[in-house]
């Protein structure tokens, strides 16, 4: 297995802070709008997110982590089963503006899995998508982030993994190749 560093803690932070920016742009004062991390990876994210929104700029803002798991259209063709994460969604979306947050957008089906998972908690005013790594060329449903930290080429038989401060040293992005199939 090889593999390349896309970004380090400090890039994470400056790409982090441009997305909150660009939030606060768009939201103003938060007064109608939710983050909703994803699970089980996105909810990371959206930590960090929530964080330097409340820290470095002032605003406070509801967060929660929706889970996706029975919504998947591959949940019942896997050979190993999928483990359930719990839904800790504090508030309705009733009439909300929704930024779900996840860590990668690859393929969309996940994000097509949390609009289905969403509406159990009510119907949205509308809803956005902030990604720190979009992956190009693999997307198999009409999918787009309105936030991206950083859009990469790759192929299929590449993985991106995003380590977080609470799981290693410091957060990091890694493209891994596959040498067996390169």
């Amino acid at each position: 297995m090889d593999k390349k560093i896309l970004l380090n803690a400090r890039q994470i932070e400056l790409i982090t802070m441009r997305i909150c920016h660009q939030l606060v742009e768009n939201h103003y004062d938060f007064k109608n709008s939710v983050l909703l991390g994803l699970q089980p990876r996105g909810i990371f994210f959206a930590d960090y997110l929530y964080t330097i929104l409340q820290k470095e700029i002032g605003i406070k803002i509801p967060i929660g982590y929706l889970d996706t798991t029975f919504f998947r259209d591959d949940f019942r063709r896997r050979a190993e089963p999928l483990k359930a994460g719990i839904n800790n969604v504090p508030f309705l979306v009733e009439n909300k503006k929704v930024i779900l947050v996840d860590d990668v957008l690859f393929t969309g089906r996940t994000i097509r899995a949390a609009l289905d998972a969403m509406q159990a908690f009510g119907r949205p005013q509308n809803v956005e998508l902030a990604v720190l790594v979009e992956r190009k060329y693999a997307r198999e449903l009409p999918i787009e982030a309105t936030y991206v930290g950083k859009s990469i080429n790759s192929v299929l038989s590449q993985k991106v993994k995003v380590e977080w401060e609470s799981e290693a040293s410091e957060n990091k992005v890694w493209l891994l190749n596959d040498i067996k199939e390169l």
